[in-house]
């Protein structure tokens, strides 16, 4: 049995930051993750895919940020338990709980915090009937290895930030790069949705709108897509590889069946501390919900850094948090 003050549900860039957090107040955390590495998303979905958010950093690569978060928790030495999902829990009669994962291992802290991002995940996949034809053939539905796509023809179809950002990013590496959006409009960040339009203008990417890929083919490999346009009738395109990338679908999996208040597979929190609706439970970054919510890792930190306070005066109802500047007092000073 691992006992620690702090349990906490996801090892993604939300969790990872927890631990810095509570380590400033000389609180132990133990991280629980059903990927068998840290990271969450980051490491998993798209770990070569830049961020453009992180304050103090124009642009980091997921798994660079993933690296610089364990560099700056490795002074309050965090434990894992990775590979393992979180399966149930229990409130002990020393008002301590209990987790337990799919394999059996328990875990008791007086504080859980939830920052399971969205949970697992599936991609959304377009209509098309012979899709799974050609996936690992020529179409895949996340960038995990940019340099797969070196000198090739690709067409990207989306219009969200996911969509937007590898197109510029890609348009870089790969020879051809086409974005193809059922509508003139895209959903992304304004900052994204300019830089495409340049590259557009600048013959970098074949920006296709008004349209949307309905077929594939080829002979054992993809080979060739078939774009229909609301106007213009349907074409044939040449590419070695098609990557819809429409989101994925969320499964807040057993956490779900906690006896949480869930609304739109999201756990409502107070926004006070982010407290669920059983007082000791937490949810933080994108697994939550509240008037106003935006998933961000920015605001997964922000939630962090307040949620450890209330957690503080859980683990230790008669002592008083002092809240310290980290550039007066440096981490070393809270070994």
């Amino acid at each position: 049995m691992i006992e620690t003050d702090i349990i906490i549900i996801g090892a993604g860039p939300v969790g990872l930051f927890t631990v810095f957090e509570a380590g400033l107040l000389k609180l132990r955390c133990h991280l629980i993750d059903a990927l068998p590495q840290i990271g969450g998303q980051l490491s998993e979905i798209y770990p070569k895919k830049p961020i453009y958010d992180i304050p103090g950093y124009p642009d980091i690569l997921a798994g660079d940020l993933v690296d610089n978060l364990m560099k700056q928790i490795e002074p309050f030495k965090p434990g894992f338990t990775l590979g393992e999902r979180a399966e149930t829990y229990e409130k002990l009669e020393d008002g301590r709980f209990k987790v337990t994962t799919i394999k059996g291992t328990e875990h008791v802290a007086p504080v859980i915090a939830i920052a399971g991002g969205l949970g697992s995940f599936e991609p959304r996949k377009p209509p098309i009937s012979n899709l799974a034809d050609f996936e690992d053939k020529g179409v895949e539905y996340m960038i995990r290895e940019p340099e797969l796509y070196r000198d090739k023809t690709i067409v990207i179809a989306g219009g969200g930030d996911s969509a937007l950002d590898w197109a510029i990013f890609l348009a870089d590496v790969a020879k051809e790069v086409s974005l193809v959006h059922r509508r003139t409009s895209f959903r992304g960040a304004l900052d994204s949705v300019e830089k495409v339009q340049e590259l557009a203008e600048a013959g970098k990417i074949s920006l296709i709108t008004n349209a949307q890929v309905v077929g594939l083919s080829g002979n054992g490999k993809l080979d060739t897509v078939t774009i229909k346009h609301k106007k213009a009738g349907e074409e044939q395109k040449k590419t070695d590889h098609f990557i819809p990338l429409f989101g994925l679908t969320p499964k807040l999996g057993p956490i779900g069946d906690w006896g949480l208040e869930i609304k739109k597979n999201a756990i409502v929190v107070d926004t006070f501390d982010y407290v669920t609706n059983t007082p000791g439970i937490f949810a933080i970054g994108d697994v939550n919900t509240y008037p106003g919510k935006l998933k961000l890792i920015l605001c997964g930190f922000h939630e962090a850094t307040l949620m450890v306070q209330s957690a503080f005066k859980i683990v230790y109802p008669d002592k008083k948090a002092s809240f310290k500047y980290t550039t007066v007092n440096g981490v070393n000073g809270f070994d």
